[in-house]
């Protein structure tokens, strides 16, 4: 299964970024990280890092045209849109992964990594405040 996920202009995917820290984000940068170590084809792609990805794919000009950048993130599984508007969860990404519930015992050793990152002054892009 390839799984993609496409999001919006973000100064720093991984939420960790300036002092309003997403947690939906430190908690999606964990699952990616922990799907990934398991061999899962996913791709992650920021509208303001990666807009080639966003204009070669048909289906994402096609959402983009109806609902805008604010109708993302959008997730596609083997190029089926699957969900919108809403990063999906760790037991989300593993049903659309296809692996079982007892592969689902990964990546809190990641999520710990990433959040310990939030509790850090400067942001991903270097200095105190976000790009």
């Amino acid at each position: 299964m390839e799984i993609q996920v496409f999001e919006p202009a973000l100064c720093c995917n991984t939420g960790v970024c300036g002092t309003d820290v997403d947690q939906n984000l430190v908690n999606f940068t964990a699952d990616l990280a922990s799907l990934k170590e398991l061999g899962v084809d996913i791709q992650r792609h920021n509208l303001a890092n990666d807009p080639m990805a966003f204009a070669e794919n048909a289906v994402l000009r096609s959402f983009l045209e109806v609902a805008g950048s604010d109708g993302l993130p959008i997730t596609l599984v083997n190029g089926v849109t699957v969900m919108t508007g809403i990063y999906p969860s760790r037991d989300q990404l593993l049903k659309f992964s296809g692996l079982t519930n007892t592969q689902k015992v990964m990546g809190d050793r990641q999520a710990g990594a990433i959040l310990e990152m939030a509790d850090k002054s400067e942001s991903c892009c270097g200095g105190s405040s976000c790009c």
